[in-house]
């Protein structure tokens, strides 16, 4: 479900629901049972604070690999599953660490509204790199977003990636040309070097699935 046919639902413009997306505003009562139905869920979910590891409505956005430039209203899992939120350093060497992966080496564990495979986890962004306020896709500095690297990467992906020279991993959208030639976008468009071409020595360790953001 888009932006506009959510806006459509309640006869309000697509920047009003984005508000709600955005957490700058939230549905009145009115239109919280609506809004419930529409997203089929319940109002007791949409209220539900940090303290149950659920997030309030307008923090949840889910990501479509095929189709990442429509973002989502969220579409939560009916039972929320809960993954490891690992540093960026781990995650730049998931497959390796993976199959041994203990829960003590987590910075923590976090309920997650959408669905994964079971290699999933979750990191805390960092910089401003993909921060972009005049776009409709956008993640500030301690966002978390979930990565499930069985996911394919397409065209506009937004993954997490790392160079054979670096520890740790990055966050970018990936953009594969007709002419064959991959790149790593940054969405910040104020970002130096906003376009890093990917090579033999770039390994997309996962895909983010999705965005929310803690209170």
């Amino acid at each position: 479900m888009t932006l506009q046919q959510l806006g459509d639902i309640f006869g309000i413009s697509r920047s009003s629901v984005a508000g709600w997306e955005s957490g700058d505003s939230k549905p009145g009562q009115e239109k919280l049972l609506e809004l419930a139905k529409a997203l089929d869920t319940s109002v007791d979910f949409l209220l539900q604070d940090k303290d149950q590891n659920t997030l309030l409505i307008g923090q949840l956005k889910s990501y479509d690999s095929a189709k990442v430039s429509e973002r989502n209203v969220a579409e939560p899992t009916r039972e929320p599953s809960k993954l490891p939120v690992i540093s960026w350093v781990q995650a730049g060497h998931w497959a390796e660490i993976v199959d041994n992966f203990q829960p003590g080496d987590a910075e923590d564990w976090v309920q997650c509204p959408f669905k994964n495979s079971a290699s999933a986890f979750v990191l805390r962004v960092v910089g401003e790199s993909m921060f972009n306020p005049g776009g409709e896709i956008s993640f500030r500095d301690g966002d978390y977003i979930s990565v499930d690297p069985q996911r394919e990467a397409l065209h506009r992906s937004l993954v997490i990636a790392k160079r054979t020279d670096d520890q740790s991993a990055t966050f970018k959208q990936l953009l594969i040309e007709n002419d064959g030639t991959i790149m790593l976008h940054a969405l910040n468009p104020a970002w130096p070097n906003r376009y890093v071409p990917v090579d033999e020595h770039t390994q997309i360790v996962g895909v983010v699935t999705g965005q929310w953001r803690a209170f």
